[in-house]
């Protein structure tokens, strides 16, 4: 996709992650949880991943925005300062999490959504949101890998980032857990101690997959491409 095409691919989708975001931030669950208010107001929606990964979605689109605009400007020193940051961004966490946030919120769903989406709820979250926050992140990042060249990090850089924001946010959640008493999600509390810690492994582990999925596909589409300021090419060493 030429630089014209990518900035409004990237405009577009920036202002919707903006719109859904701003919607779920001042969501009371506090109305429909059986549980009292101060626990459900505190980390407030940050304590959830899915608002974590919309947060990370819109930034992904700004800074990809701000690439194709400093491209069409012909600023080729500062966009290519931007573009393995970028790269990087998406390649460790944008890709992998939203694959994993929609996968795991609707493979959950089927068995049992009183785990992690009660059904009382849909009293505060009308269901285009729900598939707007849970079902829409997937396609916008397959896309994204699919029409915009990039070249992807490195798997230890990838995995490296991937590792600390993983642990970033496990450490957060039990950190609510010992201030409240409460798992973020009520799956947790189906779960004995070995389950929780099993879960949160085997949720690192797909999304270590996930990340070299995105590195494969990227490879596959658009082999060794480099990405120069003014238009993309391939080349083949």
């Amino acid at each position: 996709m030429q630089p014209p095409g990518a900035a409004l691919w990237h405009g577009l989708v920036f202002v919707w992650f903006a719109f859904v975001l701003s919607r779920t931030v001042h969501i009371d669950l506090s109305q429909v949880l059986d549980v009292p208010r101060e626990i459900v107001v505190y980390g407030g929606p940050w304590k959830f991943l899915t608002i974590v990964n919309l947060l990370l979605q819109a930034a992904l689109c700004g800074i990809s925005l701000l690439v194709d605009v400093l491209t069409l400007m012909k600023k080729q020193r500062a966009a290519k300062f931007l573009l393995p940051f970028r790269d990087l961004l998406f390649g460790s966490l944008g890709f992998p999490l939203s694959m994993f946030v929609s996968m795991f919120f609707w493979i959950v769903c089927i068995y049992d959504r009183e785990l992690i989406y009660p059904k009382g709820i849909e009293a505060v979250i009308p269901e285009w949101l729900n598939h707007a926050m849970h079902s829409l992140i997937l396609p916008l990042a397959l896309l994204e890998l699919c029409i915009i060249p990039r070249r992807y990090p490195s798997k230890g850089k990838r995995l490296a980032l991937l590792g600390i924001g993983s642990l970033g946010y496990i450490s957060w959640t039990v950190h609510i857990y010992q201030k409240t008493g409460k798992w973020v999600y009520p799956i947790f509390h189906a779960l004995n101690s070995v389950g929780i810690a099993a879960l949160f492994l085997g949720a690192i582990g797909v999304c270590v997959f996930y990340s070299n999925m995105g590195a494969f596909l990227c490879r596959m589409i658009w082999g060794d491409t480099v990405v120069i300021s003014d238009t993309s090419k391939k080349k083949s060493k």
